[in-house]
């Protein structure tokens, strides 16, 4: 049985919280888990991080591998770093927008 350690996505349309479980792979994301080892909520300011590290320190030294996810998540709760916010991508548009300003900044310097 492989046992993974993953999120699984509780809370509404659009407002996403999430659960760290320990469940076995082959059960859908948010379907029978083994264990609930923390809680993630990324719509708080800070992003609220919750996990139980010795319980998924267990369940590593018993085999469990933990999604790239929950591993970034835990690294973040080990050193005590706030988790870094998502930076926005802007559209063609607002980059081209932005290209135009700056061009336009450099020649008024000029």
């Amino acid at each position: 049985m492989a046992v993974k350690i993953r999120l699984a996505r509780h809370g509404a349309k659009k407002r996403p919280y999430y659960r760290v479980v320990v469940a076995d792979g082959r059960m859908p994301r948010d379907g029978r888990y083994i264990e609930e080892v923390g809680r993630y909520n990324p719509l708080t300011e800070p992003k609220t991080i919750q996990l139980d590290l010795e319980k998924i320190d267990e369940w590593i030294a018993k085999g469990a591998q933990p999604s790239n996810t929950v591993a970034h998540l835990i690294d973040i709760v080990r050193t005590g770093a706030p988790a870094p916010e998502k930076q926005q991508k802007l559209s063609k548009k607002a980059q081209a927008k932005a290209k135009e300003a700056a061009e336009a900044a450099a020649e008024g310097e000029e």
